[in-house]
């Protein structure tokens, strides 16, 4: 009788990971106490709106803390058919709605400054926003935001033959990160470094109307920033929601697995690969074959095969 499988399907840096998160909580807790305190104490109403700011990036940090501390929890539940190796990704996903619900936010006190501008006191609001950057920054750095930066490959053509080839390199490529990322991490950074660049562009709106008495410069950096967000926060939702709805997530191993089981005559006749956790994959496959195989023959054939966390196959022997 064989043994049971493993269904912890953890991504390999989410203990460092769920450190991170809580590391980053501290740092903004702390700053959103300071500058609510701060506020009240000098009777700043920047200061304490900017504190209140920072509690909804303390917020959306503490989902992802909770995630990881609940998925390493419950690694080991029977009741996940397929372990907590997703529930980063539900994380990931519910961090992209609030994200995208905070842009439509700005966009929308954007354009009512367009129509009613407000009077803004420059001299506190430019240091504000440039300690709101200050910290965002800091935070991207302590959640790894330099190890998960998207790499771009660039490819060197000697003609005009290969750009087919290296788009579907290009393309493997894409999803075998995607196969790999952990989007809980990911969603937390996309957080703080969207932030991070709506202060830069407050930053550099709030000193064009300083200087040349351009109003308009404020709100409109405003809509540039909620415009990043949308397409920052639409990304995320798109890559988060198809893991949750179990899309095939790296068609190069999905070709890999059809090359290696289709020999000798062999065919298969279904084929499921789907993301279990970060660097996880499951497939369940069928094969019809005309020789006396049984399922191990074709799970030794798929051992070599990269991120295989959970196989089962069916044999149909025909005639």
């Amino acid at each position: 009788m064989e043994a049971a499988h493993s269904h912890v399907f953890l991504g390999t840096a989410h203990e460092a990971n769920e450190r991170r998160s809580w590391a980053v909580i501290v740092l903004c807790g702390v700053m959103m106490i300071a500058e609510i305190a701060g506020g009240l104490l000098f009777g700043s109403i920047a200061l304490v709106a900017d504190g209140l700011h920072m509690s909804t990036h303390a917020g959306a940090l503490l989902l992802a803390a909770m995630a990881y501390s609940y998925a390493r929890r419950h690694s080991d539940d029977p009741r996940f058919t397929f372990g907590t190796g997703k529930l980063g990704d539900l994380a990931g996903f519910s961090s992209a709605i609030v994200l995208l619900m905070i842009s439509v936010l700005i966009g929308y006190e954007a354009i009512s400054r367009f129509i009613a501008p407000v009077p803004i006191h420059f001299r506190e609001a430019i240091p504000i926003a440039g300690l709101g950057l200050a910290v965002n920054l800091v935070s991207a750095w302590l959640l790894g935001a330099h190890e998960h930066a998207h790499g771009h490959h660039e490819h060197d053509h000697d003609d005009g033959h290969h750009h087919d080839d290296d788009h579907d390199h290009a393309d493997h490529d894409h999803d075998r990160a995607a196969a790999h990322r952990d989007n809980n991490i990911r969603a937390a950074i996309v957080h703080v470094l969207a932030d991070a660049a709506v202060s830069l562009l407050v930053i550099v709106g709030l000193s064009l109307a300083w200087l040349f008495r351009w109003l308009w410069m404020d709100p409109l950096a405003g809509m540039i920033g909620a415009a990043v967000i949308v397409s920052w926060s639409w990304t995320l939702i798109r890559d988060t929601g198809a893991v949750l709805l179990d899309m095939a997530p790296d068609r190069r191993t999905i070709h890999s697995i059809r090359r290696t089981l289709e020999t000798a005559g062999d065919r298969l006749t279904d084929l499921h690969v789907w993301r279990l956790g970060p660097g996880h994959l499951g497939v369940i496959v069928a094969v019809a074959t005309d020789t006396p195989r049984d399922a191990a023959f074709y799970r030794a054939r798929l051992a070599d095969v990269p991120a295989l966390s959970h196989v089962t196959i069916e044999v149909q022997h025909n005639g």
